[in-house]
């Protein structure tokens, strides 16, 4: 999601093109009436140099475990500096991160790689590593913020360098820093000075308010918290200053008062934190309060204003008015409206919306939310965090949407998880909980989504029992998870438990064992155990064709499974049989021109071709180029990569006429759609150049892969295997030059 600050603007890879300025990641916006911090902010300005690391940690951060204190305006203070070097136009570049969890780091560097059309591929962990890799040689000036890093794992190999570069982090504990060379600059309160500057400008539309100023000022010991809390409710209700600092420190010993034994005078935004729920309610009553209890067990980095909007957040506010948190009773018959009661936390300083993104964004401290929390009955917790879930569940798209949404949602849910202990499992495995991991697994986030599953496997094999249905499903999808990150020899030992489990209880023949099977069968292929894969999976086949008929689309599909193993095997005469048979069945149940036909007939393509049958994976591929082209058309990519196919099948056959143009043509394509950086048209030019140096033109080849050398030194990262491979392909051409 782009910035509101940066206004949409991408950078552009292809040819020459000079790059534009790129801000990736959602921070967010400047608060209402912020202050630069002339007096206590400085030190960040002269600091933060290119080549540099700076940390902003609370000035009481080595006092003792997380509170009031801390949040002394960090974040504000990096959006600040981001934005100022950004509108100077100092960085091309700006990297904003949430460092809450390496999930979060994983995810926001794959998306500043799209943004900025560096084209990797793999796993987000390759990808974030690769990518970190590019941003040290990238020569134009750059600025990584990695707000609220709260564990150093997050960032593990991870950590963003390079001479043009910035890194800004901010953390509530130095210790996350570990490892990592950074100048610390302590954040703590306003000075006097700033405190009042910021209040009085805060409430610039009634200058009555203003009244008692100074003393409500020095009360609030300069914290930007309570201030900016104080300063909210005075300025949306009739109040000055002094009416308000009257309210403060009556309820300040109120609080003293109600200790069981003498206590510390609490810090201010232990008060002004009670004061603003209160004015929020009179505000909206019946509403305000419900969605602050909902908001509260969320991640307040980023909460997607759809959940709110959602039936479960809207019949969890209507029945809020049997359990009044904390204050009088919704009054009687109201019926509380989720738009007023936002408006009212936004108003009373409990909550900031983010309207430049769509859905908005909502954040909340975590202080608040930390005190919402602990003043919760328990009884109304688990009412609370069901309508938290229950609300996620419904405002996650079916298709997995944007990824910075997509990101928002899962932090969301693990914060629901975190806090609602066991309550989430009462009855089953809710929905959100299977719904967060799938995402991880969409995104490619292989190593957090094996953690995640680990996790859900551990706690459903202890509340739920290892024979619930929950449980075996977990770990079904614990399996796929360790089979996208290369974990075979787990995932097979998953999958081989799951198969006799579900063959003891629900028989050999049932669908849920026979799947089980395929999936089986396809982590032995993966693990490069060729003999028990087609035994199993010649075991699927028949299962399916006996369970559900010969013709069915499970067993047509499972019998190219058995294919491409034989394949994966090398065992490629009896690939092509079963592929044969594949296609004739594809044919006649499904029709000589239905996409999966053309699927099928393509990887017969693909095998005659790597058995050397030259001639007749050409006949298979104009086939599949024809096919694409009718239904698809002669642009879609599909189409384009059937054809540099068949231009390779041409060129394996010695017909080298038809191979060069087919090579041109796929080249020219793929850099009309896709870009000439992209690794599909940087796999197209070095085909392309092959082509060329098989008919003679060398001059053309040795030209045309020095071009590509250089393309793809620009936009891959070091190391990448297609860099390597053009440069191969160039040395060796060049050798048979000299």
């Amino acid at each position: 999601m782009d910035s509101p600050a940066q206004g949409g603007m991408r950078a552009t890879s292809a040819g020459n093109q000079q790059p534009r300025p790129v801000w990736s990641g959602s921070a967010p916006p400047l608060a209402q009436g912020f202050i630069a911090r002339p007096e206590t902010g400085q030190l960040l300005q002269h600091a933060l140099a290119p080549g540099m690391t700076v940390a902003l940690v609370p000035d009481r951060a080595a006092a003792g475990p997380r509170g009031w204190r801390d949040s002394c305006g960090k974040t504000q203070l990096a959006v600040s500096f981001a934005q100022s070097l950004w509108q100077a136009g100092a960085v091309d570049l700006v990297i904003w991160v949430t460092g809450t969890s390496r999930a979060q780091v994983l995810s926001s560097y794959g998306e500043a790689a799209a943004a900025l059309g560096v084209q990797l591929s793999g796993g987000a962990e390759s990808v974030s590593a690769r990518f970190i890799g590019w941003l040290r040689d990238f020569g134009r000036p750059w600025l990584v913020v990695i707000d609220d890093l709260t564990d150093a794992a997050a960032v593990d190999r991870l950590w963003p360098e390079g001479p043009a570069g910035r890194v800004l982090v901010t953390t509530p504990d130095s210790a996350t820093l570990f490892g990592h060379r950074a100048q610390v600059v302590p954040v703590g309160a306003f000075s006097r000075r700033e405190a009042l500057s910021y209040l009085v400008g805060r409430l610039a539309a009634d200058l009555d308010q203003r009244q008692g100023a100074i003393d409500l000022v020095g009360d609030l010991g300069h914290e930007p918290l309570a201030l900016a809390q104080a300063s909210a409710v005075i300025a949306s209700s009739e109040l000055t200053c002094h009416d308000y600092r009257e309210h403060f420190l009556r309820r300040r010993e109120q609080v003293l008062g109600a200790a069981a034994v003498a206590v510390a005078e609490p810090v201010a935004g232990a008060i002004t934190w009670a004061l603003s729920v209160d004015h929020a309610d009179l505000l909206s009553p019946g509403s305000a309060q419900p969605l602050l209890i909902v908001g509260a067990l969320l991640d307040g980095n980023g909460i997607p204003g759809t959940v709110f909007e959602t039936s479960a957040a809207r019949e969890y506010c209507a029945a809020a008015g049997a359990a009044p948190y904390p204050g009088p009773p919704y009054p009687a018959g109201a019926a509380p409206a989720v738009e007023d009661g936002l408006a009212a936390l936004e108003l009373a300083g409990l909550i900031t919306a983010d309207p430049a993104s769509a859905p908005p964004l909502l954040r909340m401290s975590w202080l608040v939310q930390a005190a919402v929390r602990a003043a919760m009955p328990v009884a109304m917790f688990k009412g609370a965090a069901v309508a938290a879930a229950d609300a996620l569940l419904e405002a996650w798209p079916a298709d997995e949407p944007a990824e910075w949404l997509a990101r928002s949602l899962r932090s969301c849910a693990e914060s629901v998880r975190r806090y609602s202990g066991d309550l989430l499992w009462e009855g089953g495995c809710h929905a959100l909980l299977l719904r967060a991991g799938r995402s991880l697994d969409a995104a490619r986030l292989t190593g957090p989504a094996v953690a995640y599953w680990e996790e859900l496997a551990r706690i459903s094999d202890r509340v739920l029992g290892p024979d619930h249905p929950a449980t075996a499903g977990i770990n079904e999808q614990l399996a796929r998870a360790h089979l996208s990150a290369g974990h075979a020899a787990q995932s097979i030992a998953l999958l081989e438990r799951i198969r006799a489990d579900r063959a003891a209880r629900l028989g050999p023949e049932h669908a849920g064992t026979i799947a089980a099977g395929r999936d089986l069968g396809l982590a032995l292929v993966a693990a490069n155990r060729f003999g028990e894969a087609v035994a199993i999976l010649a075991e699927v086949a028949t299962g399916w064709e006996r369970s559900v008929g010969a013709d069915t689309l499970e067993t047509l599909a499972a019998r190219e499974d058995l294919a491409a193993a034989y394949r994966a095997a090398g065992q490629l005469s009896d690939a092509i049989g079963r592929y044969r048979r594949a296609l004739r069945d594809r044919e006649r149940v499904q029709g000589p021109r239905h996409p999966d036909t053309t699927a099928t007939c393509q990887k017969l393509a693909e095998a005659y071709l790597a058995d050397g049958q030259a001639k007749a994976a050409i006949s298979h591929y104009e086939r599949v180029v024809a096919d694409r082209e009718r239904v698809l058309g002669p642009g879609h990519l599909h189409t384009i990569a059937a054809r540099g196919a068949l231009g390779s099948a041409y060129h394996a056959a010695g017909k080298m006429a038809s191979a060069v143009r087919l090579a041109e043509q796929t080249c020219s394509e793929y850099t009309r759609v896709l870009g000439a950086d992209h690794p599909d048209t940087l796999r197209a030019s070095i085909n392309l150049a092959h082509a060329y140096y098989g008919v003679g033109r060398l001059t053309d080849a040795t030209k045309l892969l020095r071009e590509t050398v250089e393309r793809c030194e620009l936009s891959l990262p070091p190391g990448d295997p297609l860099t390597i491979a053009a440069r191969t392909s160039l040395a060796n051409i060049s050798g048979h030059q000299g």
